[in-house]
């Protein structure tokens, strides 16, 4: 049984900073990436980050220069660490687990946690 679980979300004034964690536990035998989504009230899901199991790493446009993700590969868990934050990076932020090959299964295939609740207002 695989579980992805985030953790690190919550109430930040604008311009401040968040690090979000996100672990992944259970039989697992290979993760290819990890990525970071998230989404607003009445808004599509929407990539944050991701970061590759060869620590490459790519940004969606609007949070360039202000997030960064990491990866402990140990831990099997990935960072997300959020600065500059402004009222507009409120959402729930999901992690995924992308090509996640665990031990009893067939088939690698992508897992999502439930999410952690970023909100950023004075």
């Amino acid at each position: 049984q695989v579980e992805i679980v985030e953790s690190g979300g919550g109430l930040v004034q604008p311009g401040g900073s968040l690090r979000l964690s996100c672990g992944a536990s259970g039989s697992i035998f290979r993760i290819d990436a990890m990525a970071w989504y998230r989404q607003a009230p009445g808004k599509q899901r929407e990539l944050v980050a991701t970061i590759t199991s060869g620590d490459s790493t790519n940004y969606a446009d609007f949070v360039k220069g202000r997030f960064t993700i990491s990866r402990d590969y140990a831990k099997n868990t990935v960072y997300l660490q959020m600065s500059g934050l402004k009222p507009e990076d409120t959402a729930v932020y999901y992690c995924k687990a992308e090509n996640l090959l665990a031990l009893y299964s067939p088939r690698a295939k992508d897992y999502w946690g439930k999410g952690t609740l970023v909100t950023i207002s004075s």
